[in-house]
């Protein structure tokens, strides 16, 4: 589906690759980001837009000399990663649940962190960068340690996949963990402390900015791109301790090498070229999708998951959607639904399948095959995958 610009009186157009009509408050916020002065060209609405805080979650933000850090998030880095994998369907027969066990053995997951921290991740290189980070994080260094290679909550998972050819896939969802919530809240207070200070009339607090060439911006640029290579490599630890209890199970530990190996933030911020000028994007819940990218639009934990190749779509700033997108609250859909249900739409999938999850029961997500539909034009798509294990943060 082509998009559709928003009928909107603001300074820069809003087009939607949305295939739903937007209520009033997303309508609301989409017309907040369209109206200040440093919007790039237009505002990119992708498949899978809903509600977020400051700016919708499934919207790609061009800004001129500016960021808006609220926009950014405060899961820097949060994105995904696969692994295509030798290994085939029935090589699996009857050690899902022993691998589901190793996994969350191995990977903590909700608020967890590892006991002791190994060398694949002190000798990150981003270590001998953490005293330049917010004077405010300064005491995380150590949680921050121990916290990569853990999961998180929320929609944060693990999964083994089959594609169309029954081969088996390794994917997960994660971000740049508390010491990326904390640098994002820090900064966040700040732009909010100096639009105060400026007496700026926002039409919402959660779009305050920094301004390019102060110290302020300088220093959210810094920690920023901080988090997300932190995040990048977060995913990197956890894929390769799956990886090893995959390889043990199918392969007596013999390692594979990948076939395909796929690793994208979906909520972050980046120096690119868009409309002949050099922009900040910001990604709120969408992928780069240029001609040479691969990227990871999941579903939910019942439904099926993509590998995609970038269209390079100009108007989207050559951008996808980042998932199925949610079309019920967490508080909604623990009301909506019961465990039973849980049971009947996770059928096939060794997961969890009690009250701890039920906010992330598939129903509570838009249908992906829909999504994909609405985004024809921004991506192909190379595989499609169906989870059989599933661990949830």
């Amino acid at each position: 589906m082509p998009y559709k610009p928003l009928k909107l009186s603001t300074s820069v157009p809003v087009l939607s690759w949305a295939g739903h009509e937007l209520g009033p408050q997303e309508i609301k916020m989409a017309k907040n980001v369209a109206s200040l002065p440093f919007v790039h060209k237009h505002v990119a609405l992708m498949p899978d837009v809903h509600l977020g805080k400051g700016a919708l979650v499934g919207s790609v933000i061009a800004t001129k000399k500016a960021i808006v850090p609220a926009a950014v998030g405060v899961d820097i880095g949060c994105g995904m990663c696969a692994v295509k994998t030798p290994y085939h369907a029935d090589q699996l027969d009857g050690k899902l649940k022993q691998i589901r066990a190793e996994v969350e053995k191995l990977i903590p997951v909700g608020f967890n962190q590892n006991k002791d921290v190994g060398k694949d991740v002190t000798n990150w290189q981003g270590w001998q960068d953490f005293q330049a980070l917010h004077p405010k994080v300064q005491h995380l260094e150590g949680k921050a340690q121990k916290q990569m290679g853990s999961l998180g909550g929320g929609n944060h998972f693990i999964e083994l996949c089959l594609d169309e050819n029954e081969q088996v896939w390794l994917m997960l969802h994660s971000g740049s963990r508390n010491i990326g919530n904390m640098l994002a809240q820090r900064h966040i207070e700040t732009a909010k402390d100096l639009a105060k200070l400026a007496g700026l009339k926002l039409p919402d607090p959660d779009l305050s900015h920094f301004v390019q060439g102060t110290s302020e911006f300088a220093a959210y640029w810094h920690d920023l791109q901080w988090a997300q290579n932190y995040a990048l490599r977060n995913r990197e630890v956890m894929m390769a301790r799956f990886k090893r209890v995959v390889e043990t199970h199918l392969a007596g530990g013999k390692p594979f090498k990948p076939e395909l190996q796929v690793n994208c933030h979906h909520n972050y911020a980046e120096r690119e070229v868009h409309f002949d000028e050099e922009v900040y994007v910001t990604r709120k819940g969408a992928v780069r999708s240029r001609s040479t990218d691969f990227g990871i639009i999941p579903g939910s934990m019942g439904a099926k998951s993509y590998i995609v190749k970038g269209k390079g779509a100009a108007e989207a700033f050559c951008s996808c959607s980042h998932g199925a997108g949610r079309q019920m609250s967490r508080t909604k859909a623990k009301k909506a639904f019961t465990l039973d249900d849980l049971v009947q739409q996770t059928a096939g999938v060794e997961c969890r399948k009690d009250k701890g999850v039920l906010d992330e029961i598939p129903g509570a997500y838009k249908p992906i095959e829909q999504v994909m539909a609405n985004q024809a034009d921004l991506v192909e798509v190379v595989a499609t995958l169906k989870q059989v294990m599933c661990v949830k943060g």
